[in-house]
């Protein structure tokens, strides 16, 4: 099962104690896959479509306990179709939800209590949300359908402080959140309390493998500055050996330089710590950038020499 999957059938089992949260969490369900229709014989129908069987499970147990009538329910070309076709029910129905126009998407009567836009955001999320599996990456949204409700959503995921971005998709407003952080807090408010914990769980390690990874970098970025670097001071200080020799230094370059060409690979604080007297690591950079300043201007006035020659 995807984790998707697991969420809403964590949701599935959450259910508000109060009938208000339970009328709130059926109004979100009805705002995405109901409708209500008008028969040849004049009469009204609640009818509730879907793919999801988690969601058609949901709304069947929220609307016998909210009305303690069992809606009935055929299967047709893979969609779970539910209707209520008795009058008194559906009248019912109506006034609970305080049927609105889809594009409002829900009144402000009937979320009026923080608990009841928690059951509102489960609801809605259970029949039109989506989130990737954490181990990929961070990405949860619901599909609002048009601007209106789309921000109807944000503004009721606002209130609880979470950061939700707006984006169109093939005509359709989605309602996303792509921070773990944020993902972590809509799931603690929608009340999926376990996959919280997992999503935690691989968003902790995670970070701790992306920490290693980037040390790891770091250390070998390090290393290969360092060969980079002890590479080029052996190279000069070979230069100065085959061209002008060890005796014209001083005794101090001279002592760091038979130093670093017989042990190239050891870092500047252990080689200043195998000098007598020991010198720190600032010291024996100092040293080492004024043997490449000799090697430098050796070549350079090799190469002045040799341009001059050739112009004779």
């Amino acid at each position: 099962m995807s984790f998707a999957g697991e969420v809403k059938n964590e949701l599935k089992e959450q259910m508000g104690k109060a009938k208000h949260c339970q009328i709130a969490e059926l109004a979100a369900l009805f705002s995405v896959c109901g409708q209500i229709k008008l028969e040849e014989n004049g009469n009204f129908i609640v009818k509730f479509v879907t793919e999801n069987l988690t969601v058609a499970q949901k709304y069947y147990i929220l609307f016998r306990k909210v009305f303690l009538n069992k809606p009935e329910m055929t299967v047709r070309r893979h969609q779970y179709i539910l209707y209520v076709i008795e009058e008194k029910d559906v009248s019912a129905f109506m006034d609970s939800i305080q049927f609105f126009d889809s594009a409002l998407l829900v009144p402000d009567g009937l979320i009026r209590r923080s608990c009841c836009k928690r059951a509102f955001l489960r609801g809605f999320f259970l029949a039109a949300g989506s989130i990737t599996n954490p181990n990929s990456q961070y990405h949860l949204e619901l599909a609002a359908g048009n601007r209106e409700r789309a921000v109807r959503i944000q503004e009721i995921m606002g209130v609880f402080g979470l950061d939700a971005k707006i984006v169109e998709r093939k005509r359709n407003d989605i309602v996303y959140i792509k921070e773990g952080e944020g993902i972590v807090d809509f799931l603690n408010v929608v009340g999926a309390h376990m996959a919280l914990m997992e999503f935690e769980n691989v968003r902790i390690l995670k970070e701790m493998r992306n920490s290693v990874n980037r040390r790891v970098n770091c250390e070998t970025a390090n290393i290969k500055k360092t060969v980079s670097a002890s590479s080029r001071q052996v190279n000069d200080i070979r230069y100065i050996y085959d061209t002008i020799g060890f005796g014209t230094l001083s005794e101090n370059l001279r002592a760091i330089a038979m130093l670093r060409f017989d042990n190239p690979d050891v870092p500047l604080k252990e080689l200043g710590e195998m000098l007598n007297p020991p010198i720190g690591k600032s010291g024996v950079n100092h040293r080492l950038r004024k043997l490449s300043e000799i090697a430098e201007n050796l070549r350079r006035e090799k190469n002045e020499n040799s341009n001059g020659g050739n112009h004779d």
